[in-house]
């Protein structure tokens, strides 16, 4: 995503083109967020619905009023040590003109600031399913406020930000391979192994209760990453917007395909939620690489992306880390996978002259995207782990064990997602719970990765 800090007084003038197209792109990211959350809601089983919906609504509150008070500031001002960034002028972003343009581009710094505002909403929004049936409402919205100031806004100065050490570098991610992927997936192990697992984990079945609900989630996902990868190119001029968005179409299918025909050989069957995640594996892994690989290459990193992911599932039951939705398996694993296969993958043809390994590249870009990886996952993973850590030391991190039996959403909402009763909808008292049969009744007859039986 290429980035400015100033605004340049030679500046071209504003496009109303591009202008109308990133607010167009910016919308289709914000719908992403809800998209995450019916993707996510269904997934889960019917007592924790609504918590897991609210778990990505909060942080369109959260992080859109941090982003306007500071966080586009520390992300995209000007640069201090490499780290982070500050400008007073972005701060309550008071001192910028209706008119005033992105340095380098045709479109307003408002413009670029709230179409950065909907990845930096979403990112925080990822790590709830790890999490999903076992934490405090409260203590998610702390986390999600200090995880957004001391983590994301940062690690986007790392990645985007002019003087940032990664943008220096010349590390290549095109839309947040390592700033929103690589981030929400290694702060989602980070939280989950203070957390611990779920009562049940590994016992009780964990199937989704609705998978419709997933394929929806999917769909509205699928649907939002154009305006995700193809906006970040910042405006229509050369065409490199519309090469990923041609290759987040290809990289998806190709994820798709790979994670059902590994899930046909190896659990015999073509699985509805199997489709959903391999989309979903797919859009992040090209998320990083499209701008700068071919549509050929990007059936390659698709397909990779969809059979490391569909193998990388499991890992949870092997090593005892309950990540419930598969945020680690999914985003961390296809967010290292796609920003890595970069190094291998850019043609040189595309968002810059970095050419990979298979393109007579050597090994540079390679080692380039390894640094951004591994620096992004580390920090993420110690300070999400400490973040947890703190917020579980003073006002608890997770509700009671009877509380989670009973079902989160009664206990942190007073509310549930569906009415068996037929009495009508509304507040229900804090006392009545779901009863535990219940939770199970809706679940769907597609074996979930969470349930599905441990590899020897």
């Amino acid at each position: 995503m290429p980035p400015g800090i100033t605004i340049a007084a030679d500046a071209p003038e504003l496009s109303a083109a591009n202008t109308g197209f990133m607010l167009i792109c910016s919308a289709l990211v914000m719908l992403m967020t809800p998209g995450l959350a019916f993707f996510y809601g269904g997934m889960v089983r019917v007592k924790s619905t609504l918590n897991m919906l609210m778990m990505s609504f909060i942080s369109l509150g959260i992080v859109t009023i941090l982003w306007v008070l500071y966080g586009f500031s520390i992300a995209f001002g000007t640069d201090h040590g490499s780290l982070f960034g500050w400008e007073s002028d972005y701060v309550g972003l008071s001192g910028l003109g209706v008119n005033q343009l992105w340095d380098g581009y045709t479109i307003p710094v408002y413009v670029f600031a709230v179409f950065q505002l909907m990845f930096a909403i979403i990112t925080p929004a990822l790590i709830s399913g790890a999490l999903a049936d076992r934490v405090k409402f409260t203590a998610w919205a702390l986390f999600v406020a200090l995880w957004a100031t001391i983590v994301y806004f940062p690690v986007a100065h790392w990645v985007w930000g002019t003087g940032g050490w990664a943008f220096e570098l010349g590390v290549i991610d095109f839309a947040g391979g390592t700033a929103v992927h690589v981030n929400a997936g290694a702060a989602a192990l980070g939280v989950i192994l203070v957390i611990g697992k779920r009562v049940g984990f590994k016992k009780d079945p964990m199937r989704p209760h609705s998978l419709p609900l997933v394929m929806l989630g999917a769909a509205l996902l699928w649907f939002g990453w154009f305006g995700f990868n193809a906006g970040s190119w910042l405006g229509n001029d050369d065409g490199v917007g519309a090469l990923m968005f041609v290759n987040t179409q290809v990289a998806t299918a190709a994820a798709m395909l790979a994670w059902l025909l590994y899930e046909k050989i190896r659990h015999g069957a073509f699985t509805t939620l199997g489709a959903a995640s391999g989309a979903v594996a797919g859009l992040v892994a090209i998320t990083p690489a499209g701008g700068s690989c071919s549509p050929l290459g990007a059936i390659a990193i698709g397909a990779i992306a969809g059979l490391l992911c569909a193998m990388a599932v499991g890992l949870k039951f092997r090593f005892g880390f309950d990540d419930s939705l598969d945020v680690v398996g999914v985003h961390l694993v296809g967010g290292v996978a796609g920003s890595i296969l970069v190094g291998f993958f850019a043609t040189g043809g595309g968002q810059s002259k970095a050419q990979g390994l298979f393109y007579g590249g050597g090994l540079e870009q390679l080692w380039k995207q390894l640094a951004g990886v591994g620096a992004v996952l580390a920090y993420s993973l110690i300070a999400s782990a400490v973040l947890a850590l703190l917020i579980d030391r003073t006002i608890g991190m997770r509700v009671g064990e009877d509380d989670e039996v009973a079902g989160i959403d009664q206990v942190e909402h007073a509310e549930t997602a569906y009415d068996f009763s037929g009495a009508g909808g509304g507040t229900a008292p804090r006392t009545t719970v779901v009863p535990a049969p219940v939770a199970d009744s809706a679940q769907a007859p597609a074996q979930t990765q969470q349930n599905k039986k441990v590899d020897a």
